[in-house]
């Protein structure tokens, strides 16, 4: 059975996809290792590339509160080591769910359509 892990981050009750910026210097794709290994504990391998979401929030503790544009691409990736336990601190929790119960639990609708995605290119690759 395939599995996703979902983070839960500190003091919120969501359920997400583990993200983050880009440094200086580093590729999307070296990102979203590093940051997945930070914010889960866990190490994988990128199989391919799901899909480019765009989304903006306000970021209410700026003064005057600013409206901040996110832009964040998500890979497929094979897990390959890590311990769940050793996530960093901005995770309160992370637990691994069967992809239909990760999109159920996911919290925002385009990292279900992410999670969907996912999914579709497992089967496929699967036959």
């Amino acid at each position: 059975m395939t599995e996703v892990v979902l983070i839960q981050p500190r003091d919120r009750s969501a359920w997400s996809l583990p993200k983050g910026l880009i440094e200086r210097g580093e590729t999307a794709e070296h990102a979203a290792l590093r940051e997945a290994r930070e914010e889960t504990g866990l190490s994988g391998d990128i199989l391919n590339r799901i899909y480019t979401i765009r989304y903006s929030y306000i970021a209410k503790w700026e003064n005057p509160p600013a409206r901040i544009l996110k832009i964040v691409t998500f890979y497929l990736s094979r897990f390959t080591s890590g311990d769940p336990s050793q996530h960093d601190h901005e995770v309160d929790r992370v637990e691994w769910f069967s992809v239909s119960d990760a999109i159920d639990k996911a919290t925002y609708p385009q990292e279900r359509e992410i999670l969907r995605k996912a999914d579709s290119m497992i089967r496929k690759a699967a036959s």
